[in-house]
């Protein structure tokens, strides 16, 4: 699989407090090969056994495979934005995240009642983003069908958060470990 090759091959850094990469999947350094996104894409909508209605992710590293698999499966494609901008009250859908890498605020757009949805993300780490998404969704009265994330780091327990604290699982395609050295990906 490209990806595997794509995580063989990055960079690791620390963030301040956690170890990450950089990478073409998720940083676009190299610019992401339409192939890596159109493989991965093709595997997260395999694991898709479910109906749903809506795509959902937040739009910093989960936008460009979410939008590949909302143009993929036809569905509409729901974003969570880092920032305000209230139009009328048209955006109320407002929680907290806590994440390997942002705290604040958290704004869901395009989610009604009744929607189901699929959570879509590049990687699980910590769990801090999904919870909020899951969070959000169900505030607005959308129901959450599947939770799939491109990449699963294991050493921050992101997959028991999540489970913990909302109940659901999360599917991945990739699992990984890091080192100060290196990227060790697992089968």
């Amino acid at each position: 699989m490209l990806i595997e090759e794509v995580y063989k091959n990055a960079l690791v850094v620390s963030s301040g407090c956690k170890l990450t990469t950089v990478n073409e999947f998720t940083d676009q350094l190299p610019a992401l090969r339409p192939e890596v996104l159109i493989e991965v894409a093709y595997g997260m909508i395999k694991k898709i056994d479910c109906d749903f209605d809506k795509v959902v992710t937040e739009e910093d590293k989960g936008a460009p495979i979410a939008t590949a698999i909302s143009m993929l499966t036809g569905r509409p494609l729901a974003m969570a934005r880092w920032y305000p901008y209230r139009i009328n009250n048209i955006n109320n859908n407002i929680v907290k995240i806590n994440s390997e890498y942002f705290d604040g605020e958290m704004y869901l757009n395009g989610i009604n009642e009744g929607d189901r949805v699929i959570i879509v993300d590049d990687t699980l780490s910590t769990g801090g983003a999904v919870v909020s998404l899951i969070k959000a969704i169900e505030s607005a009265g959308g129901i959450v069908s599947k939770v799939i994330c491109a990449v699963e780091k294991i050493q921050n327990n992101g997959r028991k958060n999540v489970r913990d604290k909302t109940g659901h699982d999360v599917i991945t395609l990739l699992k990984k470990s890091l080192s100060a050295e290196s990227v060790t990906v697992m089968e």
